[in-house]
């Protein structure tokens, strides 16, 4: 009898402007590892910009050549991405440049599925580090965290929190009770809490699932405390399948 094993689950998207390599790598991740997931993919330098201000992952596949445009350049203009970073490309001229900007990996096409393996493996192992050292790792459902603020932290429940704002450099936080502002920008603060119910809804919004009362069809969700929030246009279908399983 066989004693079944809860791996923990890294999402991830690919940019790259050629349909068959964004093919062939989702193709071999399904085969190498089941709870490694494709959030999304993008072949366009636009679709990529817009997708990547409103969704967020633990790993992004990037093409070093987008349309005639540099890869590394969307890090740049991506400031509050936090996930591990790994180039796959056929040209190994910008390897250098691409480990300035810490990179995870830098693949070279065509890859092995042994190359490929020690880089997520490699980029697995940063995350799980990196949840380790913030006390993020498998949080209680109980669990308080610490909100930062000018002069002291306050301590919540998670489960309190309705939804993350994010106010220029700020975040501000809506819970049951009371309103905070958080010194850390959305992302950060999103890092901090369970990952399974908090959601990035919006660039500027992230949502604890727990607390939605209804979506409405043309792309908006009605929180617990009446709060009408957009929801952006990439993430509705993510949205809608882990709405159906919370509350189901």
């Amino acid at each position: 009898m066989h004693t079944a094993v809860m791996l923990e689950e890294y999402s991830c998207i690919i940019v790259d402007d050629e349909v068959h390599a964004i093919d062939t790598l989702m193709s071999r991740l399904s085969l190498l590892y089941k709870n490694v997931q494709v959030r999304n993919t993008y072949t366009t330098w636009n679709e990529a910009v817009e997708g990547l201000r409103q969704t967020n992952c633990d790993i992004l596949f990037l093409d070093i050549s987008i349309q005639g445009k540099i890869g590394m350049e969307l890090l740049d203009i991506i400031p509050n991405f936090n996930g591990e970073v790994i180039f796959i490309t056929a040209h190994d001229d910008y390897a250098m440049n691409a480990f300035k900007v810490s990179a995870t990996g830098y693949i070279l096409k065509p890859f092995t599925d042994a190359e490929l393996v020690k880089t997520v493996d490699k980029a697995i192992s940063h995350i799980h580090d990196r949840k380790l050292a913030t006390g993020v790792s498998g949080p209680a459902p109980y669990t308080k965290v610490g909100i930062p603020q000018k002069d002291l932290t306050v301590y919540i429940d998670p489960q309190d929190i309705i939804y993350l704002e994010a106010i220029k450099t700020y975040t501000k936080i809506i819970t049951k009770k009371e309103e905070i502002v958080c010194s850390y920008n959305l992302g950060r603060c999103k890092a901090v809490l369970p990952e399974e119910h908090f959601f990035t809804i919006h660039r500027s919004y992230v949502i604890n699932l727990l607390h939605v009362n209804k979506y409405e069809h043309m792309g908006v969700v009605v929180m617990n405390n009446q709060t009408r929030i957009p929801v952006a246009k990439p993430v509705r279908e993510e949205f809608l399948r882990h709405f159906r399983r919370i509350h189901s």
